[in-house]
């Protein structure tokens, strides 16, 4: 009994990972109005009722996937996570880990950029997608109480710190620019600089 629920599960998994592979590259190539349930359950070789078993309609598909990319940020980024390290060091190693992951996913980013400028993400509760980065943010809450970092609006904070990753990222923007360790340590410096005391 318990190999064959091992074996649903990963089933489950499969059908599941195919789904959200899916819709990233279906909203990339034709947009989030032109992404039907029925093209996306194509994409993932599933039949369109499966989808429905994991979400009630594709809203709710498009949402989840947004959130699950934004999990798999927050994962990476605090893996092997020191917040006994220097803020400086900690928003260094961040920003490098954030620079990997976009670098090995663009498909991902795009994805999320464009959900990010849709009417979708007014549906997106906030606190949801800020719980994944708990860990960043009490760095930055710490530096400011430290007299190490502004005292500013935390989104004023938030976009100069983590902002220029997003325009830097974007190779439909920077097309010519090289990310490599040292022009990221060079962005990171000056979105520092503006931060910093």
């Amino acid at each position: 009994m318990i190999v064959y629920f091992d074996f649903m599960r990963i089933k489950d998994d499969i059908k599941q990972e195919a789904l959200f592979e899916a819709t990233i590259k279906l909203v990339n190539e034709t947009g989030f109005a032109a992404s039907s349930v029925s093209k996306i359950a194509k994409q993932a070789g599933i039949s369109p009722a499966t989808i429905y078993i994991y979400h009630k309609n594709k809203e709710e598909l498009l949402i989840s996937t947004y959130i699950q990319i934004k999990k798999n940020i927050g994962s990476v980024i605090h893996e092997n996570f020191d917040d006994s390290l220097p803020i400086r060091d900690i928003l260094k190693n961040v920003w490098f880990k954030m620079f990997n992951y976009i670098a090995k996913h663009p498909d991902y980013f795009q994805y999320t950029e464009q959900f990010s400028n849709s009417p979708y993400q007014s549906l997106v509760d906030k606190r949801e997608i800020e719980k994944y980065f708990d860990p960043v943010i009490n760095v930055l809450l710490r530096g400011i109480e430290q007299k190490i970092i502004k005292n500013v609006n935390f989104d004023i904070l938030t976009a100069f710190i983590f902002y220029p990753i997003v325009a830097l990222s974007n190779a439909r923007v920077c097309q010519d620019l090289d990310m490599n360790d040292e022009n990221i340590e060079t962005a990171f410096t000056l979105a520092w600089d503006a931060i910093k005391l």
